[in-house]
């Protein structure tokens, strides 16, 4: 059967592409109406019909068995990659009608992942508990990459942000507390400051962030550099130091409340240093139905009365 000259007279059916992809993938047109719930006769009558559309002959016909020809085994590929594409559809579709399934890919610096994320994540779970989460933990800097270029559907970042492609919404605002033994003598204290930590034994966040350098500000205003014996980058790491007594953490005071367990206790560091964080999507795509009930969840978390880490005197359960 010669039909090389011939040409598509109508477009390509559904059925007919996903007929000839069983057929390829199972080795027959009974096994691949098996998969499709057709008849074998019902499968033949639609790789009839292909072939006749796209004008060559898609498989051999031998003793009964369809052999792939080379034309049909260029043309499988496109046809896998086609009906996968349809698949992503049909899902996308799945999830904008009701959040039955689907998937959200988020990301946050690693002490918002361990501290606050979870407890968000939990509560978004219980209302819509078939769809996937996909978080990660990066650098402040990297969260920004991974939203821009979309590799991700959203995340938390601290602000300032000052970017357009970005669109950002505070969700909220911490003060800057210091971590410290409660045998520590300075424990007693309602806040403590510059003057009260001159020479006491610190434990900062790493060089570069502009909360560090809003502390070494408030020191120098003082007259004074802090006594840094450990420097880390994660408020869990800090905590853990003060726990064990080399050092007073200064951290972000809501970020910390999941690690500040005794015998470790929270005061307020004067002046007071806010840090802010914005749930961050990109500008430049439109989120869907399902990112943006993430986002009311995270609105509504944020809106919760929180008890506060910060206030004078004020202590860890």
């Amino acid at each position: 059967m010669s039909r090389v000259d011939g040409i598509a007279r109508r477009p390509i059916g559904l059925r007919a592409l996903q007929s000839f992809a069983e057929i390829m993938r199972t080795g027959s047109a009974t096994a691949a109406g098996r998969e499709l719930g057709m008849s074998q006769p019902a499968v033949s009558r639609l790789i009839a019909q292909l072939e006749a559309d796209v004008g060559f002959d898609l498989f051999y016909r031998d003793r009964g068995r369809l052999v792939p020809t080379k034309d049909g085994i260029a043309l499988a590929e496109e046809v896998e990659m086609a009906l996968a594409g349809l698949a992503r559809v049909n899902s996308l579709v799945r999830d904008i009608a009701g959040f039955a399934t689907g998937e959200l890919r988020l990301v946050a610096p690693p002490s918002f992942s361990e501290g606050i994320l979870p407890d968000i994540c939990a509560s978004f779970l219980k209302r819509y508990p078939n769809v996937r989460l996909s978080l990660d933990s990066r650098s402040i800097e990297t969260t920004k990459a991974m939203i821009a270029t979309r590799v991700v559907d959203g995340g938390f970042v601290k602000l300032p942000i000052d970017r357009d492609d970005f669109h950002a919404e505070t969700v909220v605002s911490s003060g800057t507390a210091c971590v410290l033994a409660d045998d520590h003598p300075l424990a007693g204290e309602t806040e403590l400051g510059p003057a009260l930590l001159r020479g006491v034994p610190l434990v900062l966040l790493g060089s570069g962030r502009q909360s560090r350098a809003q502390i070494e500000h408030a020191f120098a205003e003082c007259g004074m550099r802090p006594r840094v014996v450990v420097e880390t980058h994660t408020i869990a790491s800090a905590c853990a130091l003060a726990a064990r007594g080399v050092g007073i953490a200064i951290v972000n005071a809501l970020l910390a409340r999941g690690y500040a367990r005794a015998p470790l206790v929270m005061r307020p560091f004067a002046p007071s240093i806010a840090q802010d964080y914005a749930f961050v999507t990109s500008a430049l795509t439109r989120p869907t139905r399902l990112m943006m009930a993430f986002r009311d969840e995270v609105l509504e978390y944020f809106g919760r009365p929180v008890p506060r880490t910060d206030a004078p005197g004020a202590g860890v359960p």
